[in-house]
């Protein structure tokens, strides 16, 4: 997919808070009614916007305030996703996490009796999740003769490039009932209007492209059928905390609850929370 590169194109232009302070220009592109970060750094650069002992998904941090929260709400959210992954599927339980970090998902799955597989890219993470007994590979190839009744990407998409390409390899890996979850932030979210260009879920360049309810229709394309959208309410709060931070706020803990309090209770109309869960059933 091309991205488009003219001056007025550019949405607005953002910095890696977390780790450079480079700015980057966040690019609308028409046809998917999304974002795109530029300039998207080459793959095998890309690895040392993450090396920050900040970006938790990674360790199993519990050392600040922040990361405590972010680890409670975890523990809380894995048996949610887990139960709206098992009311979606009859029968063979088999699952397939991209992007499964430390593993803490598919342990919870295994304890639930699901048959797990996992992919992860970063070592560090791999290597806390071999101590945890979950086993990940490194690319979606090495599972190309396996069939799955679940695929899931908590927030991973966006660090993904080629989201289509991304797409169209885990049709063929699911059976014919087969679902594909997908959880991403929604840049037309309240939060996201409200900080703009300090927003902490743009979080480039380690988010490639940010998605819209839209977005992610048009992406399903004739492989898909989008079946249901719900919300992730915990996830505005954290954001605004982080963008608080960014802003290098005099209150970042209470003003990001109250900004998550306000962007979830004005989705209550608009159906636009800070990130959403995309159910996508695969078409015969």
């Amino acid at each position: 997919m091309a991205s488009q590169n003219k001056s007025s194109d550019i949405f607005l232009s953002t910095t890696d808070y977390l780790v450079t302070q480079k700015e980057f220009d966040l690019v609308w592109n028409e046809q998917r009614d999304m974002l795109i970060t530029s300039p998207i750094p080459p793959a095998d650069e890309l690895g040392a916007y993450y090396k920050s002992d900040a970006y938790i998904s990674h360790t199993d941090a519990s050392k600040s305030v922040v990361d405590k929260l972010y680890q409670n709400v975890k523990k809380y959210s894995i048996n949610r996703k887990i139960q709206l992954v098992s009311d979606l599927i009859n029968g063979d339980k088999t699952l397939l996490d991209i992007g499964a970090g430390t593993g803490d998902f598919l342990n919870e799955a295994k304890k639930q009796g699901w048959d797990i597989s996992g992919v992860e890219t970063n070592p560090e993470a791999v290597a806390r999740a071999s101590e945890k007994q979950i086993g990940l590979k490194g690319n979606v190839s090495e599972l190309s003769n396996q069939r799955f009744s679940a695929i899931t990407l908590w927030h991973v998409l966006e660090h993904l490039h080629n989201p289509e390409l991304r797409l169209a390899e885990y049709y063929k890996l699911l059976n014919s009932e087969g679902v594909l979850i997908i959880a991403v932030p929604n840049y037309k979210s309240w939060d996201a209007k409200h900080y703009k260009n300090f927003w902490a879920a743009y979080d480039a360049p380690r988010h490639l492209y940010h998605f819209s309810k839209e977005s992610i229709n048009r992406l399903a394309g004739d492989n898909f059928r989008v079946e249901t959208i719900k919300p992730m309410k915990f996830d505005s709060y954290y954001v605004s905390l982080l963008s608080e931070r960014y802003k290098k706020s005099s209150a970042p803990l209470l003003k990001g609850f109250l900004n998550g309090l306000r962007s979830n209770l004005a989705a209550l109309s608009t159906k636009e929370y800070s990130s959403q869960i995309y159910v996508l059933r695969k078409r015969s």
